[in-house]
């Protein structure tokens, strides 16, 4: 692909950060998403540091709230010219069920729910930038997934790995469905497993996580090794036509039983669509 635009969730860290760097070297103008301003700022001057003549633009936005994951889109879909490519990245695991301001369960809100809304929102101006890509981080995680359509806060029973999982089989149907319901607009969707990655992912000490994140630090690949699979997705011309896939190491692979699900993705992304009052969504 020649140089083009990207919106970058999650990017100010780990393998997000990671894909921005490789593709600002690529020549690529880039919209970064990120919640905390300073490292915000300290993710630009790096990008300025690798294409001093690049166009960099930083978004700040809390990913779990449905107020900021409606307004980043707004400000995405007036200030970038065009986006050519979408990277869905932003995510977190959450040791202790917690709720948003909007009664969602936060590893859901931040994991599953903001690429729902904010790849919706932007159809239209992924559909004007056609041909475009849509791409969202998922995990070999949602290979332990199950998810309940009707119980999406985990009102009956919760543990952070069965939210994550939970959250990552639910990228998994997201992108099968949006394939789907974009098919013959020239936007395709895939979706990818990184690896486990030795980044700031799950470094929380009150979330009870410690192990979790030792575990991180001890077999993780790095944030550049991670990102290799979205860079691919990303900028490979071979991939012009392909969509509702699911990658590992640069190759597309099988995921589990139920993200193959058809009319669970139909179900889940009804279930999405009416916990974020996206009505105008529900209609195939």
């Amino acid at each position: 692909m020649t140089a083009k635009s990207c919106v970058i969730t999650g990017a100010t860290s780990g393998i997000g950060r990671a894909a921005a760097e490789a593709l600002a070297a690529m020549g690529w103008s880039l919209a970064i998403v990120g919640r905390d301003e300073a490292r915000g700022g300290e993710t630009l001057d790096r990008l300025k540091t690798i294409a001093p003549e690049g166009c960099f633009r930083f978004y700040r936005a809390d990913l779990s709230r449905l107020s900021e994951m409606r307004r980043l889109a707004r400000e995405l879909a007036e200030g970038e010219p065009r986006i050519d490519v979408l990277i869905n990245n932003a995510g977190a695991l959450f040791g202790k069920r917690m709720l948003t301001e909007d009664g969602i369960e936060m590893t859901m809100a931040l994991n599953h729910v903001a690429p729902f809304v904010v790849t919706n929102l932007l159809r239209r101006k992924l559909m004007e930038s056609a041909p475009a890509r849509v791409i969202t981080t998922a995990s070999r995680a949602h290979e332990q997934g199950r998810i309940d359509p009707d119980d999406l806060t985990f009102s009956g029973g919760y543990s952070g790995i069965r939210a994550y999982a939970a959250s990552k089989l639910a990228n998994i149907l997201f992108t099968r469905e949006l394939a789907r319901r974009m098919e013959g607009t020239g936007v395709t969707a895939n979706c990818l497993h990184p690896g486990v990655v030795n980044s700031r992912f799950g470094d929380r000490p009150e979330a009870g996580l410690g192990i979790l994140r030792l575990a991180f630090t001890l077999f993780g690949v790095s944030p550049g090794k991670g990102s290799e699979t979205a860079i691919y997705l990303a900028s490979s011309a071979d991939l012009a036509e392909t969509t509702g896939q699911y990658f590992v190491k640069c190759k597309p692979a099988t995921p589990s039983r139920r993200a193959l699900d058809d009319d669970m993705a139909r179900r889940l992304w009804e279930a999405t669509a009416r916990m974020a009052h996206m009505d105008a969504y529900l209609a195939v």
